[in-house]
């Protein structure tokens, strides 16, 4: 029995049903060791080597792993194929004492040939990329461990920090002062109905005095050219006829398949690539098991095998015909600065249409893998065909000649856009069924003239897709970082949404602004993507990793010490009209450890604290929402607390019911049918039907002991305070015997054990 070790139960599972009963596949749950939690983990005056530590949870299934192997043959470690993977792999080689080289396989895709063929061919672990994944991960813990106390001591507790993560939240503050700073500018757009035979009119918009391209900037502007127009004599000046073809996108990068399903699916990045994952490991087709769909998902590069290139050829000679397969195959080229070291994602057989797929896998899962679908069958096809259109219409008063703009196109052969069409965002507004006759010297019918006044918008912020495209442009991480980058920066309250837009709360202007002071090197764009094109040499073997550390140490030690000896940043509360229920002055808007709350402007004399609601009413509670408890009857709201928003009974403490976010749509739609995920987007946390994520049932277990404490003596401690918000603590019974609590549960979720005076 040979024994394969992966990550996932879920990609164990599918590559047991390829390789057959002479294997044994384990799964080891994603990484097993790492840098210490409790410490720094990296020892700076010896080259910086890493202190790693096993992980406490992951004991057991090291145990498990090492009493298999000795009843096996031959290992083979079939961690991802990327840094991470080969890091993984030989984190397992080491803790598990595997002997010999030839243990390591790779594939880009989890099908039986793919798989059969990595088991035939096994190589050593490459170290070069081990060093690569390990300068990142010292990198990015001196960057974190060092900087987030000092955010800690001169803003507030509780605040980290992060070297990609603080660069990303960088454009995004530079982005809303750009739109803060903003003036709008005044416009006026005037367009003219004209027709040649009075039947068909079309629309054409100003463009231009005497061949002389013109804006129209005030009303008074707008009205002469108004006026004037409508008594000139209209006609064709030119018409330019012309045929253009738009080419089909490359097959996905993880970017630009972020991008697209936000756009279109309006998922979350960490959505996406939660789906993405899935339907790359294996998902549970009706009537047929689990099968893997689509190749890795974390790649930049746009290449395609030679194997998907037939298979793409076949499919759509069959089933489109000869005519939309271009007579030399499209190949695209990956960026310069891009790794290439997998495929583009693409399915993996394309007999698994998405008509075929329709019901049979779950509906987000099936949205997903159709956008891969498409966009792969589509770049292996020929261009689209348009008849284009530009007509110059004129009109002429007393020798000035007004001139109008008149652009269409009408499609003329589908080709790639039969199965796949640009982005919403993308999509042409100006394409017709037909185009006008239109001739030149043609005498024109005016049917009315239009005129509307506009002012230039600023930039729009960023989004999920569009901070994507960003940080690709700017070489900011890696196609495996993404979504995580984006869910960090959320959790840590330094950024929120309004509508699908990211805006910077004043938290976040706070942190940055202190970052980019002490430590400018690290929240530059350009040396954040110098360091990623390090990491790449590092990986390929032409430069030792402990040089990129040591040259990037010293300065950042400078400008620590820098930052230590700053001032503390004030962080002035926001006032609002709420008055404190115990004293009448008005309460303030605080940022607490677990987000935003409502305190009295009189602290530290007066302490009333109580929860912040986006929409509070006139006495500062939150507002009600349609939904009842369903053990009294009386209303919910909707609470926030560390890992998420759930509804909690408005007559808490008399009543402790609390509901998740997922219960209570259920709650409103019974019948409906419930999706194997729920995405909760304001924290891009996921309930998942196979089992909780650690961070969710750990809050549920908070909540539920939360629950079973209230019905128990919450006496007042007179003489502690919480550290935190500045309420009087309570004592309360545990498992472990009593202890001081925060009465401010869950917004506010500080303990302190009571220490029994020894006899």
């Amino acid at each position: 029995m040979d024994l394969v070790i992966v990550e996932s139960p879920s990609k164990s599972k599918t590559i047991s049903k390829y390789l057959g009963s002479g294997y044994k596949v384990l799964a080891s749950g994603g990484h097993v060791r790492d840098l210490p939690a409790d410490k720094l983990g990296v020892n700076v005056h010896r080259n910086f080597e890493p202190e790693y530590e096993v992980y406490p949870q992951k004991e057991n299934t090291i145990k498990q792993l090492k009493k298999e192997i000795k009843n096996c043959e031959k290992i083979y470690l079939a961690t991802d194929p990327d840094r991470e993977g080969e890091a993984i792999s030989w984190h397992l080689k080491n803790i598990l004492g595997i002997d010999g080289d030839n243990v390591r396989i790779v594939f880009n895709e989890i099908t039986k040939k793919a798989v059969n063929k990595a088991i035939e061919n096994p190589r050593d672990i490459d170290m070069n990329l081990v060093n690569s994944q390990q300068a990142r991960r010292v990198l990015d813990r001196l960057v974190g461990y060092l900087i987030s106390p000092v955010l800690s001591k001169k803003i507030q507790k509780g605040l980290s920090a992060g070297r990609v993560q603080s660069v990303a939240l960088r454009m995004i503050c530079e982005k809303e002062r750009e739109i803060l700073a903003f003036k709008p500018e005044e416009y006026w757009n005037i367009f003219a109905n004209i027709s040649a035979d009075g039947q068909a009119f079309h629309k054409a918009q100003f463009n231009d005095i005497n061949g002389k391209k013109r804006k129209i900037n005030n009303q008074e502007d707008a009205l002469k050219v108004e006026q004037e127009s409508k008594l000139g004599n209209w006609y064709v000046s030119n018409v330019k006829r012309a045929k253009s073809i738009s080419k089909p996108n490359p097959p996905f990068t993880t970017s630009t398949m972020q991008q697209d399903a936000v756009n279109k699916l309006n998922f979350s990045a960490t959505q996406v690539m939660k789906i993405a994952q899935q339907l790359y490991e294996g998902v549970n087709i009706k009537d047929e098991g689990l099968h893997a769909l689509v190749t890795y998902i974390r790649t930049d590069s746009v290449r395609i095998s030679d194997d998907a290139m037939f298979m793409a050829k076949n499919f759509i000679n069959t089933h489109f015909g000869a005519e939309y397969y271009p007579k030399k195959a499209n190949v695209y080229s990956t960026k310069g600065n891009a790794q290439d070291a997998h495929e583009a994602i693409r399915p993996v057989n394309l007999d698994y249409t998405p008509e075929y797929l329709k019901g049979k896998i779950e509906n987000e899962q099936w949205k997903l893998y159709k956008l891969i679908y498409d966009r792969f069958l589509a770049s292996q096809m020929v261009p689209a065909e348009y008849n284009t259109l530009t007509v110059n219409i004129a009109s002429n008063y007393n020798g000035t000649k007004y001139g109008y703009l008149l652009k269409g196109k009408t499609l003329v052969f589908a080709g790639f856009t039969k199965v796949y069409t640009a982005s919403k965002d993308e999509e042409d507004e100006d394409i017709a069924n037909t185009l006008p006759n239109f001739n030149e010297n043609d005498k024109l019918i005016l049917k009315e003239l239009t005129k509307e006044q506009k002012f230039t918008k600023p930039p729009l912020r960023y989004t999920d897709s569009t901070i994507v495209k960003a940080m690709e442009e700017n070489g900011i991480g890696r196609p495996s970082t993404y979504a995580s980058i984006i869910s960090v920066i959320y959790k840590r309250q330094y950024i929120e949404k309004e509508g699908k837009y990211m805006k910077p709360t004043e938290l976040g202007f706070i942190v940055c602004d202190q970052l980019v002071k002490y430590f400018p090197n690290i929240m530059d764009t350009q040396f954040t993507a110098e360091m990623e094109s390090k990491l790449d040499i590092v990986a390929d073997g032409e430069v030792d990793w402990h040089k990129i550390i040591s040259d990037f140490y010293p300065g950042f030690l400078k400008n620590l010490e820098k930052a230590n000896d700053g001032q503390r940043v004030k962080i002035e509360p926001i006032m609002t009209d709420i008055k404190c229920p115990d004293c009448g002055k008005p309460m303030v808007i605080r940022d607490g450890k677990y987000g935003k709350f409502l305190g009295c402007s009189d602290y530290p004399n007066c302490k009333k604290i109580m929860p912040y609601s986006d929409n509070p009413q006139a006495d500062g509670s939150e507002k009600q929402e349609e939904i009842l408890c369903p053990d009294c009857g009386r209303p919910m709201v909707l609470k926030n607390s560390k890992y998420g928003k759930f509804y909690g009974c408005s007559g808490y403490p008399e009543c402790n019911k609390i509901l998740r976010l997922n219960e209570v749509k259920k709650m409103k739609n019974p019948d409906g049918e419930s999706a194997q995920t729920e995405n909760i987007e304001e924290n891009t946390i996921f309930y998942n039907s196979n089992g909780y994520d650690s961070d969710i049932a750990n809050a549920e277990r908070e909540i539920d002991a939360a629950a079973k404490n209230n019905e128990q003596s919450q006496n007042q401690a007179e003489d502690v305070i919480c550290e935190n918000c500045g309420a009087k603590m309570v004592i309360k019974n545990g498992r472990y015997g009593e202890f001081y609590a925060c009465p401010n549960y869950p917004n506010c979720k500080n303990i302190v054990p009571i220490k029994k005076k020894k006899n």
